[in-house]
């Protein structure tokens, strides 16, 4: 027995030895991928333009490890309560901190960058909107873009960040104008670089100075880190849809009405209710009659003719009566269903040994008034029994 496990642990043994280099090739790629994996939910990258974890072109990520290779603690935050408390918190502690504010989508309230700028020691806005400046006051307004033929732009100014920096990219860069300007393109006044407060707010017109793709060009990283890196803490500010806040609900129908209508609505209520009672044992109970109702023919030209009588409508009346005598007539005379007055009235002619314009002159009169349409529909009925006793 014992030869025997002898025999099968040398076997294994055996095939440990064999196949050791891939076993260690395995252990290694394990070993390699836990450790990206770690890197990985450690450092989160996105894809949000100018966010410090987006290494592409259009981040700025290589801004945020330079800085703080700098001694500069930056902190990307995504609400404008967070933001606030970071930099009140570093206010408390002695500290002070640059707040950068990058609005692509204009998620923030411009009523709020006010307590923003106060709470901070330098306010860096990046390519802001008019509501955005004109919630910072309107010191700073917009004055255009940078013409397309410009490449570069050079500080013309006294800021000290903007000459020591030297000439930035001006690639699809706004410009500003008021407070002192800097990095301007055609006419004076008007720049790429604005500041006010005494250099507490800063306006950037453009992006590419700050993404990862332009930084090492020009003067770029110069005017980066002079402008975020005064401060021992930078405070990366991405404004999105949680800043926009929610909006009011519509008022009930409760919350509209008056207040008085509390009271006031019951009582309606049983009003309401005793007059149904009222007038349902009025009115009596309901009658069911039974479906089809027959309605004889003379209660339906009684009904009419009442009709024609409240409106006056002597015309229609005079139609009725004539087309009615027509009919009448055809069958009597037997002309056809398809006789006109014309034919009805000279069959009626031959028939009475009459003239056809006297007939006319009776089945074609149109009377003017009521006493007129009574006189007339006296001679068609004449006319009728006459043609009826030959």
């Amino acid at each position: 027995m014992t030869h025997v496990f002898v025999a099968a642990r040398r076997r294994k043994t055996g095939w440990v030895r064999r196949h050791r280099a891939g076993i260690l090739f395995g252990v290694a790629m394990a070993a390699a991928l836990a450790v990206v994996l770690i890197l990985q939910s450690t450092q989160r990258s996105d894809s949000q333009e100018l966010s410090i974890r987006n290494p592409g072109p259009s981040g700025a990520r290589a801004a945020a490890q330079i800085l703080s290779v700098r001694g500069v603690s930056v902190n990307q935050t995504e609400s404008f309560q967070e933001t606030l408390a970071a930099a009140r918190e570093a206010s408390r502690n002695g500290s002070g901190s640059t707040v950068l504010v990058y609005d692509e989508r204009g998620f923030l309230p411009p009523e709020k960058l006010p307590a923003l700028l106060a709470g901070t020691d330098r306010l860096v806005v990046v390519s802001p909107r008019l509501a955005t400046l004109t919630g910072l006051g309107g010191t700073i307004r917009q004055a255009g873009v940078v013409p397309g033929s410009e490449q570069t732009l050079q500080p013309g100014c006294a800021v000290t960040d903007a000459e020591a920096a030297g000439d930035i990219s001006a690639d699809g860069g706004f410009l500003y104008t008021g407070g002192t300007v800097c990095y301007g393109s055609g006419a004076t006044g008007r720049g790429l670089y604005a500041s006010a407060e005494k250099g507490k707010l800063v306006v950037l017109g453009s992006t590419a100075v700050l993404s990862n793709q332009f930084l090492a060009d020009h003067g770029n990283a110069a005017l980066t880190l002079r402008t975020l890196g005064s401060q021992d803490h930078l405070i990366w500010y991405l404004p999105g849809p949680g800043d926009l806040g929610a909006s009011p609900a519509p008022k009930t129908l409760a919350e509209l009405a008056p207040a008085w209508s509390a009271f006031v609505a019951p009582w309606l209520l049983v009003v309401a209710l005793f007059a149904v009672l009222w007038r349902g044992r009025r009115l009596g109970p309901l009658v069911f009659e039974p479906l089809p109702v027959v309605v004889k023919s003379a209660e339906t030209a009684e009904g009419r003719a009442r009709l024609y009588h409240e409106a006056h409508d002597v015309a229609r009346a005079a139609d009725t009566l004539r087309a009615g005598t027509v009919v009448r007539l055809a069958a009597d005379l037997r002309v056809g269903a398809g006789a006109d007055t014309v034919d009805v009235a000279a069959a009626a002619a031959r028939h009475l040994d009459s003239t056809l314009p006297d007939m006319l002159r009776i089945l074609q009169h149109r009377p003017g008034t009521e006493s007129e349409l009574v006189r007339w529909a006296q001679d068609l009925v004449r006319l009728e029994k006459e043609v009826q006793a030959r």
